[in-house]
């Protein structure tokens, strides 16, 4: 089973990691750890999945991993306890200063970010693609830490496996969307071999939100989750294949 981590978020009282798609039980196009419930994928199959991947966080047989009804927006949200698999708030984001809550964040070539200030016990986890980024989750889920007692100075933040820019080819609509909020946000993009196409820098439009957003440690883990087929899911390498669904990948963070 692959989980990266990254010693930013190292500490006695927090376990994260950032999975890959291999050491679960799924098969087919969901081979093998998708732990979507949103997926078409056999439930009994994600349930499991999702019950290995937090084995690797916690040895605590009753932890809860919370997983959100993500609809690419910038809404955070304040975790005080439990809901059941599929039942998730629809938001992006999520903040807990309670132990044994594990935040999980679910992808396909969008950006998970898990951030923790340790010094406060107080965790978060966000889903970043290109309109959750742009809108503001980030500075969401920032907010609701520092409602809990965290401050932006002391957290930590990592941004997971998510599509590179080598495989992101977007048009000049997608350009003008992010040129119409700030024309500085050009610099994320480079010409691609097509005409009047454009290759997207996600994990590095992210990573200077977070830091705009006042929050200097930050990692990256790094890995294309298009190009890297053999260890991550890909909507968009499903969907230049026509295959009819994906798995996803689940990063979480944890308060022992």
């Amino acid at each position: 089973m692959l989980s990266l981590q990254t010693d930013l978020l190292n500490s006695s009282e927090i376990a994260h990691g950032f999975f890959g798609r291999n050491g679960g039980v799924s098969t087919g196009i969901f081979a093998s750890l998708n732990c979507g419930p949103g997926s078409g994928d056999d439930r009994t199959h994600v349930v499991e999945n999702r019950r290995r991947a937090l084995a690797e966080l916690t040895n605590v047989s009753d932890t809860p991993i919370l997983t959100l009804h993500q609809v690419h927006s910038a809404k955070a949200v304040r975790v005080t306890g439990p809901w059941q698999i599929g039942e998730g708030p629809q938001a992006d984001a999520m903040a807990t200063n309670i132990p044994g809550l594990a935040l999980g964040i679910l992808t396909a070539d969008c950006a998970p970010v898990l951030l923790a200030d340790a010094e406060a016990g107080v965790i978060g986890a966000a889903h970043a693609g290109w309109k959750g980024a742009l809108s503001g989750v980030v500075d969401s889920v920032i907010r609701e830490m520092e409602g809990l007692g965290a401050r932006h100075s002391r957290i930590a933040a990592a941004i997971g496996p998510c599509i590179g820019q080598q495989n992101y080819e977007v048009g000049e609509e997608f350009v003008a969307t992010f040129e119409q909020t700030d024309k500085t946000n050009a610099r994320w993009f480079v010409p691609s071999d097509r005409p009047g196409h454009f290759r997207f820098d996600l994990p590095d439009f992210v990573e200077w939100r977070v830091q705009a957003a006042g929050v200097s440690n930050v990692a990256r883990i790094g890995h294309c989750t298009y190009a890297e087929e053999e260890d991550f899911f890909s909507y968009r390498r499903a969907t230049h294949r026509r295959e009819k669904d994906y798995g996803r990948q689940l990063s979480g963070i944890l308060l022992k």
